[in-house]
């Protein structure tokens, strides 16, 4: 398969889950997904809880099987091409668990044989990554005695046994602490920059998804709200940056300025309602210093997830 074809490619995916037997309840976790993903990219499924992003990434990692549409990921059928994709991916979620009286040594090890690694190979790719996850002082202590974020790094490095071309993280930084989560966004990134990894990232954290993603869908109820990058989905959704500040001279005129949605005074700040701060923040600045405007007590603003979501339940 050309290297030029996308990275996963969803045609009209349903999934649905069957629980209980007198009524039998029938639970839709994806309803009809058309999705191109292109090689190369932090791609972000986002989507409250309920909404088909584990589901999502399952059928991709072959765990789950569809029940209708057509799903390919790396050229390749994860229905029938199952064990050959296999080979080629790997996942990894916020809730990782392996055996708990193993060290990390000796799970690398033997996820490393679980993927043929002969022996010189195996020692190899286990000491590199190792290393690359500086696991080395706990590298020898069992899994149960791991902190948090030590056993998220392991799972990350679990993860690149194989060297995968689609690595598939399912809420990698859940529960972390800001520290250790900072750390993983930042080996995330790396993967992408350095191995040209194409990844697809769910999680709750906006924040997380705007500094990672190159672009972002939207899940609710199984089905597809909202897709692009950060930025056009908040000017998809009327949605921006919030700049505010106090000032003294002239403002007004401000509203013909590209990416400003809205302009007006609360309580004697003048607030802006911008796309993307970063983006407009300079050329805002500007245009307040050629009105002779002195700025004081500015602030910046970005909307939460959680306006995202308000927003993406009324359609």
């Amino acid at each position: 398969m050309m290297a030029s074809h996308p990275a996963v490619e969803i045609v009209n995916l349903t999934k649905t889950f069957v629980t209980g037997v007198l009524p039998r309840r029938r639970k839709p976790a994806l309803r009809g997904i058309t999705l191109a993903v292109p090689r190369g990219l932090i791609f972000g499924v986002l989507g409250p809880n309920g909404a088909g992003k584990t589901t999502l990434l399952s059928i991709l990692a072959t765990l789950l099987l569809p029940d209708q549409g057509r799903v390919h990921a790396l050229g390749l059928d994860v229905v029938r091409d199952a064990h050959r994709l296999r080979e080629r991916i790997n996942m990894v979620s916020g809730n990782a668990n392996f055996l708990w009286s193993l060290t990390p040594r000796e799970i690398l090890e033997f996820y490393s044989r679980c993927y043929g690694l002969d022996r010189k190979a195996r020692v190899l790719k286990v000491e590199r990554l190792i290393s690359l996850f500086e696991l080395h002082e706990h590298a020898g202590v069992p899994y149960m005695e791991l902190s948090t974020g030590l056993k998220q790094r392991l799972a990350l490095a679990k993860s690149l046994v194989n060297d995968p071309e689609l690595l598939l993280l399912d809420e990698p930084t859940a529960g972390l602490d800001p520290d250790i989560a900072i750390r993983i966004r930042r080996e995330i990134a790396r993967l992408r920059e350095e191995r040209g990894v194409t990844i697809l990232l769910t999680t709750h954290d906006m924040r997380e998804a705007e500094q990672l993603c190159d672009e972002i869908v939207f899940l609710r109820e199984g089905q597809i709200q909202a897709r692009g990058s950060a930025s056009a989905i908040k000017r998809q959704l009327g949605l921006g940056d919030m700049v505010s500040f106090l000032w003294d001279g002239a403002w007004d005129g401000l509203s013909t300025l590209p990416g400003l949605l809205k302009v007006q005074v609360v309580d004697g700040r003048v607030k802006c309602l911008v796309d993307d701060a970063r983006a407009r923040l300079p050329e805002l600045l500007r245009a307040l210093e050629a009105r002779g405007a002195t700025v004081r007590d500015l602030e910046v603003r970005e909307p939460d997830l959680e306006a995202v979501f308000v927003e993406l339940a009324k359609s």
